[in-house]
């Protein structure tokens, strides 16, 4: 756990405090989805591939039923990458992307709750032989996400963190952060669902324990997701998904007044010191696993296969430092002309709030799956 000097020592106490009560509350109180009080924690996004739903179908029961996330957490291109999963609880994400990294992948689950990571780790063998790897490619670590290090993990480490709704549950967000950006690669991203709200939760409200567990009073503004990014020396983070969160609790709603929550998803990148930033033209090659035709990189762009389209400084940096770069045909506007029938720059989306309305505007076909699988609940 982060150390606290002593002119900091009463907001080290608190954090403790803070870390205790989460863990009896996901480790004591909570037994399955159905003892949640909102459903800040069983939020569904948007309709997942095939390949995904069969991933999660082939987890465990008892592994599934303990899951408390608030979106789906599958970035794309992971084939062999090396993945670390923030607050994995009782391992259902890890062991999906065990399956979808493949064996020569491998997958890293820390959690803080001694009850969870019993769960996790007495299905491994369960799901090795399910997969039909010869060697066990996930692991399950106890630790806190705001000190990695003391659990042994290393600088540059990892290609790709993920983390499904339990930032919110800490007490020190940037320290979170912080360290997820020391222990990604070069080109490494972070892509991650989390509660966020339209405005900062008073301090009040953080002291109560339920809306705390339930991810809601801890949520971040939005705004500040932003800031926290770029002191760290992430790119702007790249919103992927947004829905709202109803807490359809009479006694809970009363407290929050006028507060209003979203469950998004943001990606964010951890680029090279050096990496050289132009605008320029790329052009998607097509082939990545559920993405063959096209890949919906966030809200704001999509590339679709042999289509030209223009990024700007930051995502020419992104994919071209990142495991995407093999994936992307690139040209330089200092090159001359831009390929023909090139697609034009929209609106860029940044607010989670205005995504949500935008997407409560566009119901989903009545055949599509939630990104929850056969049982409804993410």
């Amino acid at each position: 756990m982060s150390q606290c000097s002593s002119s900091t020592s009463s907001c080290c106490s608190q954090g403790l405090q803070t870390h205790e009560d989460v863990k009896e509350y996901y480790g004591k109180y909570l037994k399955n989805s159905k003892d949640l009080k909102t459903n800040a924690c069983v939020t569904p996004t948007k309709p997942v591939a095939k390949y995904i739903r069969e991933a999660l179908s082939d987890v465990h029961e008892d592994v599934s039923s303990r899951y408390y996330g608030c979106g789906l957490v599958v970035p794309e291109c992971m084939e062999n990458c090396r993945i670390l999963d923030l607050g994995s609880g009782s391992g259902r994400d890890c062991y999906m992307l065990s399956k979808l990294v493949g064996p020569k992948g491998h997958v890293t689950g820390i959690d803080m709750t001694n009850e969870q990571i019993e769960v996790s780790r007495k299905y491994v063998d369960y799901h090795m032989r399910k997969f039909g790897y010869q060697q066990p490619n996930v692991n399950f670590v106890n630790g806190y996400i705001e000190d990695l290090k003391a659990a042994g993990i290393e600088d540059q480490s990892y290609d790709i963190i993920i983390s499904n709704c339990v930032i919110n549950l800490s007490p020190d967000k940037k320290a979170v952060l912080r360290e997820a950006y020391r222990v990604l690669k070069d080109g490494g991203e972070i892509y991650f669902s989390d509660v966020y709200s339209n405005k900062p939760v008073p301090e009040e409200l953080k002291q109560n324990k339920v809306l705390w567990g339930e991810c809601i009073s801890g949520a971040l503004s939005w705004n500040d997701l932003y800031l926290i990014a770029e002191e760290i020396g992430f790119s702007p983070p790249r919103l992927v998904t947004s829905s709202f969160i109803t807490v359809n609790n009479k006694e809970l709603e009363d407290l929050l007044g006028d507060l209003r929550f979203v469950s998004a998803t943001f990606r964010l990148f951890k680029l090279p010191q050096n990496s050289l930033k132009e605008k320029g033209m790329v052009i998607y090659n097509g082939g990545i696993t559920g993405c063959e035709n096209e890949i919906e990189f966030d809200t704001n762009v999509t590339f679709k296969e042999g289509e030209a389209v223009s990024v700007d400084e930051d995502l020419w940096s992104i994919l071209k430092t990142s495991r995407f770069s093999d994936e992307f045909l690139f040209h330089s506007l200092r090159n001359g002309n831009p390929p023909a029938q090139c697609s034009k720059e929209k609106e860029i989306i940044k607010d989670p709030f205005h995504l949500a309305e935008e997407q409560n505007k566009q119901p989903l076909p009545p055949s599509s799956s939630s990104c929850c699988g056969p049982k409804g609940c993410c």
